[in-house]
């Protein structure tokens, strides 16, 4: 299987960028505030949990809703803002829905063709094949929807939304609707097929390894806010609170006391150079906590097999915490030691 290579940190002028967007639904603030630039050639996840507001602001930039406040712009045009609503068919952007929206009364060559009506009939065919091609498809051009898997219909729906080369592609939780074992699969057909048409890319997703894996641009957010943006590596290792990291995953947060630039746990010390004396909290992920001869003793009191690690919680000094460890696991009720990687946690004041 190709496996899609992440564009370098070299950033064009964004396609679309949102500024200050908001969105209400009567006293419920759905989008607050929200910061977001698309860049040509580079995918940006959008990850939240369910109900975040990830969806709306996707329906902001696609223009299928208005903004209360803030403004939403390309190419020095408004496209969104106090007394504009330029309308999604005038964006210049192409829409993955969950469900695909197919039409079921076109077979999928039709589909795919839809939109290039303004093409004589002979070069809209050969566009829509070869964009069949491109999503691995084009054996199936004259079959219809229903007679499609899911994975293939996403394919479609993709085909379709890149047929009119817009500057840039929505996707709204593309493999939510997948099985897990064609998910790796249908993903990397997806995004050779979004690479190689350059365009900006967002797609928005509640699966934290699928954001990891996919994403050159990361965007986390919860409760209608933006909490992060960056490499996802970054926002993996350095996020900017315990929010932001439990959005990417299982997150320690263990009890400090801050004095002198240090943050003292139960499990080692940590640099803590310029927070303030007194409470703090260290976030650490599960690898980044490990058995070793000088760390401090703890006792194992629980253990359970995970696939490729073994997730060990261990309690030290009253503090709980989880471990992923790989190779020989300790028993239950075995005294440990244990200590903290500094690469892989970080200090937050209270």
């Amino acid at each position: 299987m190709n496996m899609h290579v992440k564009t370098p940190q070299t950033l064009t002028r964004p396609v679309i960028t949102a500024r200050g967007v908001t969105r209400r639904y009567g006293a419920k603030t759905a989008v607050a505030a929200a910061d977001l630039d698309l860049h040509p050639g580079r995918i940006t996840c959008l990850l939240g949990p369910s109900g975040c507001g990830k969806s709306t602001l996707l329906r902001l930039m696609a223009g299928l809703e208005p903004v209360d406040d803030g403004c939403i712009e390309a190419d020095d045009a408004v496209l969104s803002g106090p007394g504009v609503h330029v309308p999604p068919e005038q964006r210049g952007v192409g829409l993955v829905f969950q469900d695909y929206a197919l039409f079921p009364h076109l077979s999928v060559l039709d589909n795919v063709a839809f939109g290039l009506k303004h093409l004589p009939r002979k070069e809209r065919k050969a566009r829509a094949l070869a964009l069949l091609e491109k999503v691995r498809l084009a054996a199936r051009a004259e079959a219809w929807p229903h007679m499609l898997s899911g994975g293939e219909q996403q394919r479609v729906a993709l085909a379709r939304a890149l047929a009119r080369e817009p500057a840039a592609v929505l996707l709204d939780e593309p493999f939510s609707g997948l099985d897990s074992h064609l998910k790796s699969e249908v993903r990397e057909t997806l995004m050779a097929a979004l690479r190689a048409a350059g365009a900006a890319v967002l797609v928005v997703t509640h699966d934290a390894e699928e954001a990891l894996l996919m994403a050159d641009d990361l965007v986390l957010m919860s409760e209608g806010r933006i909490l992060q943006a960056g490499d996802p590596g970054d926002c993996y290792l350095n996020p900017t609170s315990m929010a932001a990291a439990r959005l990417l995953g299982e997150a320690n947060a263990l009890p400090a006391r801050i004095a002198n630039g240090v943050a003292e746990t139960v499990f080692g010390d940590l640099p803590a150079p310029g927070l303030p004396d007194g409470a703090g909290t260290v976030m650490v992920r599960p690898e980044g906590l490990r058995l070793w001869l000088e760390g401090a003793p703890a006792e194992i009191v629980s253990t359970a097999f995970g696939g490729g690690f073994h997730e060990v919680t261990v309690v030290a000094a009253g503090q709980t915490a989880r471990l992923r460890l790989h190779g020989g696991v300790p028993a239950v009720g075995d005294q440990v030691r244990v200590t903290i990687d500094a690469d892989r946690a970080r200090v937050f004041a209270a």
